[in-house]
């Protein structure tokens, strides 16, 4: 369930001395935690912290978290509070759900990307050989907590990372959304401006509200919750690629904005390229309006750029999109495209000719 801050004194006022946990990254350690010691009060935790960064989502930083748990005598009335990004969450969800068979755990995210996404939802899991989130488990948070005031602590990249999940939810979801989203990056407001935006409009809460009305519907990804995965056959693949550093982003930034921003591989922004293929695909093969491909391949070129790749690697993340959980036994890529705006359609199969198609158009940008 969502709730703010303030709901995080009832969850502590019954926990057994001893038995509070945290999990931060070495970002939200120095930047948030501070922000969060009002919240906690008089209750003493112990801290683990890791590496921030998408590579250490592995086997081995969820073992030094069971380590952590069984060196301070975690036993299952135990709560750990996964502070940070998506990583954090992710990982510290997987962490508590294998630890003893399972223990309670509080997501607190930090980052825009993981309050529209990773937090909530019940996915949990760790990458593993390659593949993004490879290994995991549906576990449902006991609460997940949103304050957007931590949005301030954060650099302009990590700001439009989840923003890209922001107009992936407009785009599957809802027009109205998205109009107001587009209304807001043509507008390139200064970063803490944008902030501001975010919260006053009710943006932030729209994009929140859209994922966990699917999720409530669907809550193990058996049919409607797949919408979500929109952009995400082809961005994973980048993005699985970008982290073995055999792909790298682009610098191309030709009309700078505001943020002063120079694109990185996170996940939002593979998702967004991810994205830009997928409606390209829409369009050729479910019917989508050519504006809506216009639309979001200006916001790419404005705001994160272009990942460079070459035929050789092209080859290598049609590989990847075969090895993609969503997919089906003995199946074609799985994608979900869109006939519309707010008109999504999942379980479409498509043929590596027609997947060069849409990277081709990505990388000719």
């Amino acid at each position: 369930m969502l709730h703010d801050l303030t709901y995080l004194h009832s969850i502590l006022a019954n926990l057994p001395k001893g038995q509070l946990f945290m999990l931060t990254d070495s970002h939200t350690a120095e930047y948030c935690l501070p922000i969060l010691a009002d919240s906690i009060g008089e209750n003493p935790y112990h801290l683990r912290t890791i590496e921030a960064g998408e590579q250490s989502k592995n086997l081995a930083s969820v073992q030094a978290v069971w380590d952590f748990l069984f060196k301070h005598r975690a036993t299952r009335e135990a709560l750990l509070i996964n502070l940070g990004g998506g990583m954090i969450t992710d990982l510290g969800g997987f962490a508590a759900a294998t630890y003893m068979r399972g223990i309670r755990f509080v997501n607190i995210p930090t980052t825009l990307l993981a309050m529209v996404d990773a937090s909530s939802g019940g996915k949990t899991g760790i990458d593993y050989n390659g593949i993004k989130n490879g290994i995991g488990t549906f576990t449902q948070p006991l609460a997940t907590l949103i304050h957007p005031n931590f949005l301030r602590t954060l650099p302009a990249t990590e700001l439009l990372s989840g923003f890209a999940e922001m107009l992936k939810h407009a785009l599957i979801a809802s027009p109205e959304e998205w109009i107001r989203l587009l209304q807001l990056a043509q507008e390139e407001l200064p970063q803490a401006q944008f902030v501001a935006a975010l919260s006053e409009r009710g943006l932030l809460h729209n994009s929140i509200a859209i994922k966990e009305q699917v999720v409530a519907q669907d809550p193990r990804e058996a049919g409607m919750r797949k919408i979500l995965n929109f952009g995400h056959t082809i961005g994973h693949a980048i993005e699985s690629a970008a982290l073995e550093n055999s792909l790298q982003p682009s610098t191309f930034n030709p009309q700078p904005s505001t943020f002063n921003i120079q694109p990185s591989p996170s996940h939002g922004y593979c998702v967004l390229w991810g994205m830009v293929a997928e409606v390209y695909l829409s369009v050729v093969h479910a019917g989508c309006p050519r504006e809506v491909l216009q639309q979001l391949t200006q916001i790419m070129l404005q705001w994160y750029g272009r990942p460079q790749c070459d035929c050789k690697q092209r080859e290598q993340l049609i590989q990847r999109m075969y090895q993609d959980k969503k997919n089906e036994a003995n199946s074609l890529p799985n994608f979900t495209l869109l006939r519309a705006l707010g008109e999504p359609i999942i379980n479409q199969h498509l043929s590596d000719a027609d997947i060069n198609e849409a990277l081709e158009y990505l990388f000719s940008l």
